[in-house]
């Protein structure tokens, strides 16, 4: 994922947890925060201790990675928004292909997810 998509910053992320709006399902928590003056979408990825050792953890945030840089490529996402996406126990379990349909299903949810018909 290019630098410029993603949330680094921890004034950052709780900007979006204070002001952000919060979807949820089984698998995921999404927080999304519109803004207005910028381009692109920018991710921020949190996966607890909780859910396993670091190499579960880093496994679990490349594929999230994957499935938000398939969706921008595809332009799926609107651009005009900042995205937090905190993963939940059942995550630890799942396929890459379990992880993207239960994504999509959360950022529609959110209203984030813009189906572009080709």
């Amino acid at each position: 994922m290019k630098k410029a998509n993603r949330i680094k910053r921890n004034e950052d992320f709780q900007t979006i947890f204070k002001h952000g709006h919060s979807t949820a399902n089984r698998q995921f928590v999404i927080y999304s925060y519109p803004k207005k003056d910028q381009a692109h979408f920018r991710v921020g990825l949190s996966v607890s201790k909780k859910l396993g050792d670091a190499h579960l953890r880093n496994y679990i945030k490349r594929c999230l990675r994957h499935v938000m840089m398939e969706f921008d490529a595809n332009q799926l996402i609107k651009h005009d928004v900042d995205i937090v996406i905190i993963a939940r126990n059942p995550a630890a379990t799942m396929t890459y292909h379990e992880m993207k349909s239960s994504l999509e299903h959360v950022l529609k949810l959110a209203k984030v997810y813009q189906h572009r018909s080709k």
